[in-house]
């Protein structure tokens, strides 16, 4: 197992990632390849993405990639919160392919995440989930997660939030 960055080479894999998802949604933004009818095209914006404008915070994101070069989950880390990512987002937004799961992926994508966010200096990292995800609630806590204040959307979906300590 191991963390790559996106790159042409994964272009293929990255397509039949997302294609297993359907139309969720559930895919952390930066990785949704909507809109795109060219993956370099993709890569750019990504690499622009990352730097951080008006409309992101900076942040890097890598796949989790198996011995048979198979993405297995996608992780994006935050550097920093605006006050979307402090309600709902957190630090890190992380997904596991669909037939990929129950086999400890999501622990070890958010165990890779927090140790990039060791290098990057972060502090203390929030990680978020729905209030219906409970297999990511459980993946949160086994990575030291605990549990803070809730929040409800305009929609009043709710958000689980979790800090787990980086230091």
């Amino acid at each position: 197992m191991q963390l790559v960055t996106p790159s042409l080479k994964w272009e293929s894999e990255h397509q039949a990632y997302c294609k297993e998802w359907g139309s969720s949604k559930m895919i952390p933004n930066s990785f949704s390849l909507d809109g795109y009818t060219d993956y370099s095209v993709y890569l750019k914006a990504l690499r622009l993405k990352q730097k951080g404008s008006e409309h992101w915070v900076p942040n890097s994101n890598y796949f989790l990639v198996n011995g048979e070069q198979k993405i297995v989950a996608m992780v994006s880390i935050r550097h920093e919160l605006n006050d979307f990512l402090w309600r709902e987002g957190g630090h890190i937004g992380y997904s596991v392919r669909p037939s990929q799961r129950r086999k400890g992926y999501g622990a070890r994508i958010l165990e890779e995440a927090l140790a990039k966010c060791k290098q990057l200096e972060l502090g203390d990292i929030l990680v978020t989930c729905a209030a219906t995800n409970v297999g990511s609630a459980k993946v949160i806590m086994h990575n030291g997660g605990v549990e803070a204040e809730s929040h409800r959307d305009e929609n009043d979906l709710e958000t689980r939030r979790f800090w787990i300590k980086n230091g």
